[in-house]
């Protein structure tokens, strides 16, 4: 079931909201609004969120990103439209309904830690579950669990001050990993530490994610923390969402020109992936086949080397070897594949980096391989398609023979 729904969310400040709304509806834009006395913050968003994504909302100042976090657990109500947390419209419940929510199943990480400095680290981390009215052996024991997890075990009785701005912005988020939250809401929440501090709690949050796989929402300036933090990236511009994709849609398929002018810095070989760029593999053999069908198989295809895999394409394509041509003509024709087959193949996953492939894909002939968890077949990449995604036509299509093509041929 998805856990978050906004549906056609819109937020006006000012003089008759509800009339900006209508103007907004019928063509007005935000400028003209503001002119009439009227604010509008956030204007017609909609999206959804899965459990166990990390969705990440990025946007540049005045953007209108913060007040749409704000609807999400109801500190701030929508001027139309509804959000659903579990299929419940959270512009339907009661006050004492949503402080209960906000409670115990949506938490908010703040960007200036927003820590109390006459309480300990413990305390601190514990505040959730006291507004819950936990015991109190019971908020400290998953207070100093939470701390655990964010690296902070043995700092329990020391004080806010006493700790770096990185260190308390692992007590705001084990104070909201604490309460056990399905729903964590992030505002910047890594945007007034140092860049180092800033990497740091990057990764402590992935590898949170990785264990605990909590539905987060994260609001965000900076691109390449967007893009390698979300699951899915939605792009803010004056009050409105212009773009929803992963990564890699937006980095390669930018809505229009303020996204593209966004993406166009990005260091594309640390955010495309194999995935992006492998293709079907078409030359493969199985271990069973004699030299004569392999040899045939290889002439058909005009090339030098196959790839070896047992199953087929129904039984799971799992690869068990390469065989080239001059070994197929070399063979005893009584013999299969698998005697000449060579065993040691150069793979890697769906998952790396553009950067982490130049140096499989030096070590083979072959295209590069890419396998599942498994050790299925699931694509290859020819060396072309990795030079072109990295080179200077990283903005060009490729087509499936890994040659780069023109947009108008690549649209045919």
């Amino acid at each position: 079931m998805t856990q978050l729904v906004v549906e056609h969310v819109s937020k006006i400040f000012g003089r008759r909201p509800k009339e900006g709304v209508r103007r907004l509806r019928e063509g007005a834009d935000r400028e003209q609004l503001r002119e009439e006395g009227t604010t509008a913050a956030v204007v017609d968003a909609s999206f959804t969120v899965e459990p166990g994504e990390i969705f990440v909302v990025m946007g540049l100042s005045g953007s209108g990103k913060s007040t749409l976090l704000r609807m999400l657990n109801g500190l701030l109500e929508p001027t139309s439209g509804r959000v659903l947390f579990d299929g419940r419209d959270l512009t339907a419940l009661s006050a004492k309904a949503l402080r209960d929510l906000r409670s115990r199943r949506i938490s908010m990480v703040f960007q200036h830690f927003a820590l109390f400095p006459h309480r300990s680290v413990l305390e601190n981390a514990a505040y959730g579950l006291e507004v819950q009215g936990r015991p109190r052996e019971e908020r400290e024991a998953k207070a100093a669990e939470a701390l655990a997890m964010t690296g902070l075990s043995g700092w329990e009785k020391s004080w806010p001050d006493e700790l770096s701005g990185g260190m308390q912005q692992r007590v705001g988020l084990a104070r909201a990993l604490a309460t056990d939250a399905e729903l964590l809401l992030m505002d910047e929440s890594f945007s007034a530490l140092d860049p180092l501090i800033r990497r740091d709690m990057q990764d402590q949050l992935l590898e949170l994610q990785q264990r605990l796989r909590k539905t987060i929402v994260f609001i965000t300036h900076d691109l390449n923390e967007a893009m390698r933090l979300g699951d899915r990236i939605a792009v803010m511009r004056d009050g409105r969402i212009v773009q929803i994709g992963t990564a890699q849609d937006i980095l390669t398929e930018p809505a229009d020109d303020y996204v593209a002018s966004f993406v166009q810095d990005v260091d594309r070989s640390r955010v495309l992936t194999a995935a992006s760029i492998m293709e079907e593999p078409r030359v493969m053999v199985s271990p069973d086949d004699g030299p004569r069908a392999a040899m045939s198989v290889l002439r058909d295809d005009h090339a030098s080397a196959a790839f070896v895999v047992e199953g087929g394409a129904e039984g799971g394509r799992k690869l068990v070897g390469t065989v080239t041509e001059v070994s197929c003509t070399q063979a005893d024709n009584d013999g299969t594949v698998r005697d000449l087959m060579d065993t040691d193949c150069v793979t890697t996953q769906a998952d790396t980096p553009l950067s982490g492939l130049l140096t499989p894909a030096s070590r083979t002939k072959l295209p590069l391989a890419v396998v599942d968890d498994d050790g299925r077949l699931t694509g290859v990449i020819p060396r072309v398609a990795l030079l072109a995604a990295l080179g200077d036509h990283e903005d060009a299509p490729v087509s499936e023979s890994g040659t780069v093509v023109g947009k108008e041929a690549a649209r045919a």
